[in-house]
């Protein structure tokens, strides 16, 4: 062989076997995307922008800020986490596009938070294809728990039509004989809470149901007519923007129900900001927690104002230290929360962890947390939590209403849970 081509050979071997020793070294293994010896890396689409952004944006500092707390004191066997969130706008078309590039180009470990159900559709089938963990989606729909077809994915809170039959009972024993209407938005989160609802109400009070599309801010026809129909009380499946409208529309006819709302566009400091941020666009100055006073929702974590609870004391600690320009509200509670639960399945994922090790340990389930019920989840459920707790805002905060309540998505009764919620580690890490 010539000299030329020898050297050519020797230096092409060493330089592959560099890449080898590098990759290996850089990935913990050389298996598993976005892990290394020193970090873990998961990504997420939220939506800083758009229609959703007020409240939601919260979500992907919040995680990070608690994520933060656990890297200051060391990480999880010796790796700190890495969270990449991305803003999608509430665009479904950006959705698929930011989680490719998440996925093919920034090699996360796993998906964390997405929020949306509109958006996240779009993409689940992609992920469990691309078989990356699909945690905690920020969305009740009922469509991710589905083992078979999606054993990658895995909700979080209390689906919309658990969360639906909890409000159901509630307007069923309250408001006996009145006039009920449902405005929700048009896609599957609207229409689980309406399933969860039916369940209980009766449908000869149901007088109007009317929905809304995401980014179409004009509802002005649909609080019309609920508002002909007579409709005593207003039942909101609609995330924190389209509370607000739905109550400054009424307003503006001179009609006032008693209003029950999800618990996703009930978090009263996101929904009064609003509520003030829209009428001085409209050129008059109100003050939003005046506006949603008496309103009733549901909670499946602790409430914000509680500070002698220990999951919110810890929380806002966390908030203080590290996100402190952004408002200690329900949706900064949310993402500690789940990035509480994600470091839980991290540790039970094994000292080197991998994608399969990780679905085994949450297969496993047996978590316990900030919540106020227990997680559904098994090898045959993918459901977060069980059911939450009927709470009504008076002067400006949530205030829980007898005990948490569980329930499944079938026909099966609302029934009280009296386990007491477990404390908070008192260094906020769990197993630590």
């Amino acid at each position: 062989m010539a000299a030329w081509r020898r050297t050519r050979v020797t230096v092409a071997l060493a330089a592959a076997i560099a890449l080898t020793a590098g990759g290996c070294a850089g990935s913990g293994g050389g298996s598993t995307p976005g892990v290394t010896d020193t970090t873990v890396t998961v990504g997420g689409t939220l939506p800083l922008t758009g229609p959703a952004a007020p409240g939601y944006s919260e979500q992907g500092p919040a995680a990070k800020a608690f994520f933060d707390y656990v890297n200051a004191a060391g990480g999880i066997n010796g790796r700190k986490i890495t969270f990449k969130y991305v803003d999608d706008g509430y665009n479904p078309a950006q959705t698929v596009t930011l989680t490719k590039q998440l996925v093919l180009q920034d090699n996360v470990f796993a998906m964390l938070g997405s929020l949306g159900t509109p958006t996240h559709t779009k993409v689940v089938d992609f992920l469990n294809s691309s078989r990356v963990p699909d945690l905690f989606v920020a969305s009740g729909c009922t469509c991710w728990d589905s083992p078979q077809q999606h054993p990658y994915t895995y909700g979080w809170q209390p689906d919309y039509t658990v969360e639906g039959k909890i409000l159901g009972d509630y307007v069923k024993k309250t408001f006996a004989g009145k006039k009920i209407a449902y405005f929700y938005q048009d896609d599957d989160f609207g229409h689980d809470g309406m399933k969860g609802l039916d369940k209980f109400v009766d449908q000869s009070q149901v007088v109007s149901r009317q929905p809304y599309q995401p980014g179409n801010t004009d509802i002005g026809p649909q609080v019309a007519a609920i508002a002909r129909s007579g409709a005593d009380v207003v039942v909101l499946e609609s995330i924190p923007a389209y509370t607000a409208l739905f109550k400054l529309g009424a307003l503006k006819l001179g009609y006032n129900p008693k209003l029950v709302a999800s618990s996703v566009g009930a978090d009263p400091t996101t929904v009064s900001g609003l509520l003030e941020n829209f009428a001085k666009k409209a050129g008059s100055a109100v003050r939003g927690s005046d506006l949603i006073e008496g309103l009733v929702t549901s909670a499946y974590l602790p409430a914000t104002d509680d500070l002698g609870n220990s999951w919110t004391a810890l929380f806002k600690k966390i908030h203080d230290q590290y996100i402190p320009d952004i408002p200690f509200d329900g949706n900064v509670v949310y993402a500690m929360s789940y990035a509480y639960t994600f470091v839980q399945a991290l540790q039970a994922a094994g000292k080197t962890p991998t994608r399969q090790s990780l679905i085994d340990a949450l297969n496993k389930g047996g978590f316990t947390g900030p919540g106020l019920v227990p997680f559904r989840y098994s090898a045959s459920s993918h459901a977060g939590f069980t059911g939450g707790q009927i709470a009504i805002v008076q002067g400006g905060r949530q205030v829980s209403q007898g005990s948490a309540l569980t329930t499944d998505d079938g026909d099966s009764a609302v029934v009280p849970y009296s386990v007491v919620q477990p404390t908070a580690p008192a260094n906020g890490i769990p197993g630590a």
